[in-house]
């Protein structure tokens, strides 16, 4: 059993983040590769400006929506970033969510969805590979990009993909199995239940 979490990184009002996660949501289901998908938007987590006292490489939690977090995230086994790009770099929520964990990150395989305008968010995907690094995931090659994003969108607001976009989410998919099954006996065996309680 595998799990993959696609994590929707923009939190702004009329963001294009959502729609782009929930078409590649149904890509992934359709895929197959993974027995189970969460959905995992930032904007709901909600998660406060780091407000830990401890290093999140002890696991001494002291808040609940940490603990909420660092159960979350430890239950994915491959992750997809879907993020957009600001001011040629990655936005500070999707940064702060890394920033709260350590282990949990660890040993995971992790693609990226990124969109913009013509770079299609592929400069923020690069600034963030050395922070994803950092804490021992490892990012695919391959990858989802999405220039001009704005055209691929209908009149209510959902992606209407081109075939490129479908033959790279594929590609990538395939990838991310081979990678995840790869890296499990990595991974480290986390304690059940909440932590630094």
């Amino acid at each position: 059993m595998a799990k993959l979490g696609i994590i929707v990184a923009s939190t702004r009002p009329g963001r294009v983040g959502l729609p782009v996660a929930q078409w590649f949501e149904e890509e992934a289901r359709a895929h197959g590769g993974f027995d189970e998908i969460d959905l995992i938007d930032l904007a709901e987590v909600a998660l406060p400006f780091m407000n830990e006292p401890s290093h999140p490489r002890l696991r001494q939690y002291s808040h609940d929506h940490t603990r909420a977090w660092s159960a979350r995230v430890a239950a994915v086994d491959a992750f997809v970033f879907v993020m957009p790009e600001y001011n040629y770099g990655f936005n500070a929520e999707l940064k702060n969510a890394i920033d709260y964990l350590h282990h949990e990150w660890q040993h995971k395989a992790l693609g990226f969805v990124s969109y913009g305008g013509v770079s299609a968010g592929t400069r923020a995907v690069q600034m963030l590979k050395q922070v994803v690094t950092t804490v021992k995931m490892s990012p695919v090659v391959e990858a989802v990009s999405i220039p001009f994003v704005q055209q691929f969108l209908d009149d209510e607001g959902r992606i209407v993909p081109n075939d490129v976009m479908t033959a790279s989410a594929k590609t990538m998919l395939d990838e991310l199995v081979r990678v995840e099954k790869s890296l499990r006996a990595l991974r480290p065996v986390l304690a059940d239940g909440p932590h630094g309680a």
